[in-house]
């Protein structure tokens, strides 16, 4: 049995990943799900928040996702992300001013259409400042290692 498993990150803008891994941590509807290889088929709905790889060398890397959806077959893992960015990329100043944007909308009087847009970009941007405090973390806990 292979020790990896093919992992392929692909957003509209562009493909973000396309390597083995050892396993893959997804946000998905569900709860996050680990990835491994050998893993049974699986066809999930994926939420805002972190995806984890553990790459081949035993180095992670910590992306953002967006929404999508993860097929998994036993030898391959393809999420398609409504928007992928690596951790490191991440403006820690524009998910702070998309957040502060949403609440202000949620304070103000609107229809439900713009309550539901203004909760759905408020837990996006939460979700990205959580990947970017995940990100600032391990970058610490590497460096002092």
């Amino acid at each position: 049995m292979s020790h990896t498993i093919l992992c392929d990150i692909v957003s509209a803008e562009r493909t973000l990943y396309s390597s083995p891994v050892r396993y893959i941590v997804a946000p998905s509807d569900q709860g996050e799900v680990g990835i491994f290889p050998g893993h049974a088929p699986l066809l999930t709905l994926l939420k805002s928040g972190s995806a984890r790889l553990v790459k081949e060398d035993g180095s992670e890397e910590l992306l953002y996702i967006s929404g999508g959806f993860m097929e998994v077959q036993p030898h391959r893992v393809i999420l398609l992300a409504d928007f992928a960015e690596r951790a490191g990329e991440l403006d820690e100043a524009e998910a702070l001013a998309a957040k502060q944007h949403a609440e202000e909308h949620l304070g103000s009087s609107g229809n439900d259409l713009d309550h539901t847009r203004a909760l759905k970009e408020l837990s996006e941007a939460v979700a990205r400042l959580k990947v970017i405090e995940q990100n600032r973390r391990s970058v610490y806990f590497v460096d002092k290692k």
